[in-house]
């Protein structure tokens, strides 16, 4: 068996993604009401349509995933040991389709007649993938023929709900088409997305919702009344700060071999403080799962504006989407633009042997740009905090590891001369990126400076390459300080800052030169965890997850409301 895992930690919320897509199409059975043991739900899409079979050369291949779902929420020690056994019934599919075993899931399986059937041991905690199944159109199949395949498992001292997959013959195939806008904008650029779609399959496709997601540095400032705007996340969820989701009800139907464009094209501008940014595109038919599914859980509010429409043609027949992966096209987009990162330290005049000093530094983007790694999922940077002679950290964030002076690892956390505290794949424009640490005074030196520098990871190459003014990147943590006052950079109340070491970063902007972003992306990734305030999480679906949520027709993005940063611990 394959266990579909996902990131853990900052990248938590692609579990909700994740279960929004596999489950968006899927017919699953409520559990027995008073089942002996656990119970496990099997699970796929509720439909799949197959390509014709062709008049010459073989028949396209349909990929069916066919998982299972252990509820507990024991990771470690919520797996199930014994024996399971999970049959397939495909007798309704003859004359309709033909199906083999994939390479993926169970080891054994195995079809004899029109049974298949798939022996394993173990059912982990989580989602895990039973058996893939590989459906093409049988010879001889007539469009429109159509046929269940019918699973259900058994186990001893377990239960398992059953489920049923549709399988058709022929279909609409949505295909969204590339817009080509300009890659290399500079800030507040604005271009037409003439958006066009086409059916490139056989039927004809109902009412699709058109669904647009646009990274934070983005703006679309049209509001259709028949389009919706998400206006934040579900609970529990943390993808915050980094996109917008528009979900639009276009009317059908939409015939096969015809193309449609939209009667009004939206505008997308690069905002004045966007750098490194994605705009997402992608149709699928309407139904109220679709709809849950692009929500994903987030809250909506309509347009008041006219209505966003295309040409009409005659009501169709429903059916699944044949190839759902040309359904969703994205269009990376690079601002020329600059982010300022400036440190920020304390200055304590008076701390005496035992007394508690609350230390809250870091660094505040002043902008203009926002900074957000949403492809790589890598960090943007790091917080080098130099702890002052005489002090000993007694707190710190959970996102700050204690190391040797020299940088070196080292098993005692609390009570190191150093730390390095990881900055999230997003820090917004206006950002505080603050950092509580408790110093308990263990000796008065007067005096006693260390330092916040906020760089890249490599550090014999600190510069951000972001960021121009290198002269605020390094400010001081002084304790028993001779002179209380403030110098130049970032400033905290009390804080005493100054001196610079810079830095620069890897990420999504690893391509780029002077204040240049280079370079865009798909998936994201997640932020240090323990109070890193006002970076955004994102997250990089694991290949199977993603796979199985778009073929479900999940949008491969997270709905995410645009927060203002705050501070916090």
């Amino acid at each position: 068996m394959r266990r579909l895992s996902l990131p853990a930690a900052g990248r938590r919320s692609a579990t909700a993604l994740a279960v929004a897509g596999l489950f968006a199409g899927a017919v699953l059975t409520a559990a027995p009401a008073l089942a002996d043991g656990p119970v496990f739900t099997l699970g796929g899409p509720a439909e799949v349509g197959l390509r014709p079979y062709p008049a010459t050369g073989k028949p396209q291949t349909t990929t069916v995933d066919v998982t299972v779902n252990n509820p507990s929420e024991d990771v470690e020690n919520g797996d199930f040991d014994g024996e399971y056994t999970v049959t397939f019934d495909l007798s309704a599919l003859a004359g309709v389709a033909d199906v083999t075993f994939g390479d993926t899931g169970s080891s054994d399986c195995k079809i004899t007649g029109t049974t298949g059937v798939c022996t394993d041991y173990g059912v982990w905690a989580g989602l895990s993938s039973v058996a893939e199944l590989k459906v093409s159109a049988a010879k001889g199949s007539k469009l429109g023929a159509t046929g269940d395949i019918k699973v259900s498992g058994t186990a001893e001292g377990a239960t398992f709900t059953s489920f049923a997959t549709k399988v058709t013959v022929g279909g609409p195939d949505l295909v969204m088409k590339p817009l080509n806008l300009k890659a290399d904008v500079k800030p507040g650029q604005a271009q037409r997305a003439p958006i066009t779609f086409a059916n490139a399959g056989t039927s004809p496709a109902g009412d699709v919702l058109l669904t647009l997601m646009y990274s934070h540095g983005i703006e679309i400032p049209e509001r259709f009344s028949n389009c919706e705007y998400s206006d934040g996340v579900g609970p529990g969820n943390e993808f915050d700060n980094a996109y917008t989701t528009v979900v639009c009800a276009l009317e059908g139907p939409f015939e096969p071999g015809a193309v449609y464009e939209l009667e009004k094209p939206f505008t997308v501008k690069a905002a004045d403080h966007a750098f490194i940014e994605d705009f997402i595109y992608r149709v699928n038919e309407d139904s109220p799962k679709e709809r849950a599914a692009q929500r994903a859980g987030a809250a909506f509010t309509p347009g008041t504006g006219g209505v966003l429409g295309v040409k009409k043609q005659a009501a169709p027949a429903r059916s699944a989407d044949l190839d759902p992966w040309n359904n969703q096209q994205e269009q990376g987009i690079r601002a020329k633009n600059t982010a300022d990162f400036a440190a920020y330290g304390v200055s304590v005049e008076k701390a005496a042997v035992g007394e508690t000093v609350k230390a809250d530094i870091g660094f505040r983007n002043q902008g203009p740009a926002w900074i957000g790694y949403l492809r790589s999922g890598e960090s943007i940077g790091l917080v080098d905090v130099k702890i002052p002679q005489g002090a000993k950290v007694t707190a710190k964030p959970k996102s700050c590891n204690g190391v040797t002076a020299s940088g070196g690892e080292r098993d005692k956390q609390l009570g190191a001369p150093r730390y390095i505290c990881q900055v999230g794949s997003v820090v917004l424009e206006d950002a505080d990126f603050a950092l509580p640490f408790e110093l308990t005074i263990e000796k008065v030196v007067a005096d006693a400076t260390g330092t916040v520098t906020v760089r890249n990871w490599h550090e014999p190459e600190p510069a951000l390459q972001f960021d121009p003014n290198m002269a605020n990147n390094t400010a001081k943590l002084v304790l028993n300080g001779k002179d209380s006052g403030t110098t130049t950079g970032g400033t905290s109340g009390g804080s005493t800052t100054g001196g610079s070491t810079g830095g620069s970063t890897g990420g999504d902007s690893a391509q780029s030169t002077g204040g240049t972003a280079a370079g865009s992306g798909t998936s994201t990734g997640g932020t240090a965890e323990g109070g890193l305030a006002s970076t955004g999480s994102t997250a990089l679906l694991t290949a199977s997850a993603a796979a199985v949520a778009l073929a479900a027709g999940g949008f491969l993005f997270v709905a995410v409301r645009r927060r203002r940063a705050t501070t916090g611990a």
